[in-house]
């Protein structure tokens, strides 16, 4: 019978130790729940150390990896104008169809990118490609980008988001690096 206790005492001592060791480990980080631009990342971040860790994926940048093991994040300052039909700039809209054009100005590009586009998404969450360009490999670090006059019904009032998206490679993902938010009312 003794020979049993000590079996089970080892026992006890041995998860005792484990469970204190999830339980430190446990402690070190946490699950943390983050906001960009008035948004939620739908990925959270991780509290460790002191220090808040965010996917880069979640960051409305271009995340380029390569073979190495290197994360390049570029994150170029976007400007957007909005010019109507009869080029006034706008910012709100009433529903119906709009003729419209947007004029980008990108700066502060550290690194070539193949490719640009401009998206719409409803207040739904639909999204809708408006236009793309692809790029010349030997672009500055500053552009311009206007895109052909655009045909867009805003079908419900409420708050729709332009984005300007950037792909790294030709056949690369887009990313989104900007968007401006308009307002349609009725």
């Amino acid at each position: 019978m003794n020979k049993r206790w000590r079996k089970v005492a080892v026992c006890v001592i041995a998860f005792s130790l484990m469970g204190g060791s999830m339980l430190f480990a446990d402690s070190v980080y946490q699950k943390v729940r983050v906001w960009s631009n008035g948004k939620e990342i739908a990925d959270g971040g991780y509290l460790i150390d002191g220090k808040t860790y965010v996917p880069a994926r979640e960051m409305d940048a271009l995340v380029v990896w390569d073979d190495s093991g290197k994360v390049k994040i570029i994150k170029p300052n976007v400007h957007i104008t909005l010019f109507d039909s009869n080029d006034r700039v706008f910012g709100n809209v009433k529903t119906g169809k709009l003729k419209f054009r947007a004029l980008t100005q990108v700066d502060s590009l550290s690194d070539n990118i193949a490719g640009v586009k401009l998206s719409i998404t409803d207040p739904s969450g639909n999204t809708k490609d408006l236009d793309s360009r692809d790029l010349d490999s030997g672009q500055d670090d500053n552009f311009w980008y206007s895109t052909k006059e655009i045909t867009y019904e805003f079908k419900s009032s409420g708050k729709y988001k332009i984005g300007i998206y950037m792909k790294a490679t030709k056949n690369g993902d887009y990313s989104l690096v900007s968007e401006k938010v308009i307002t349609a009312m009725n």
